[in-house]
């Protein structure tokens, strides 16, 4: 018998991720987005990431037409960012700075990023009601000055030291 789902959701909100927003273009040039904290790094060569969308999400559809993402590192502070993304809402990107640093990549939120890669889909796997992507890095940059947005227990948070985050 599997977990109970309210008890499934508090215990994995006891461990701590960095905020992501996905993003993506659709066929007729239109950014789309969402916030995701399933992200991980797993291969240095090639260069490969991990996210999971929700396999409802018009933003997954998106990725499937183009075969391409970004993946921004939200900067400590934008939380409000943070919670537009996981919204359903329209126009997500209504008043948010963005650019688009590899033809077909996905918006790069470049006010709102600490860092970014945009990867090609390299596999794709199906896993309950979500998809797991694995995307190859072809093009990322990080801004040094800008902390990350950390989340756990549905608490947002930073480091308290940034030359000693432990």
């Amino acid at each position: 018998m599997a977990v109970a789902e309210d008890l499934f959701l508090e215990i994995m909100s006891s461990f701590p991720t960095g905020v992501t927003v996905v993003t993506t273009t659709t066929a007729a040039g239109s950014p789309k987005g969402l916030t995701v904290s399933a992200f991980c790094p797993v291969s240095l060569h090639p260069p490969l990431v991990l996210v999971c969308l929700d396999n409802q999400s018009s933003t997954l559809m998106a990725i499937e037409e183009s075969g391409m993402f970004t993946v921004n590192f939200l900067a400590a502070g934008r939380e409000e960012l943070a919670r537009r993304f996981a919204a359903k809402m329209e126009d997500k990107f209504e008043g948010v700075l963005w650019d688009s640093p590899a033809v077909g990549a996905g918006p790069v939120l470049t006010e709102d990023s600490g860092a970014y890669v945009a990867c090609r889909v390299a596999r794709t796997l199906e896993a309950g009601d979500h998809w797991i992507l694995l995307g190859e890095v072809e093009d990322g940059s990080m801004r040094a000055d800008h902390l990350p947005l950390l989340y756990g227990r549905r608490t947002f948070s930073t480091w308290a030291h940034p030359g000693n985050p432990l």
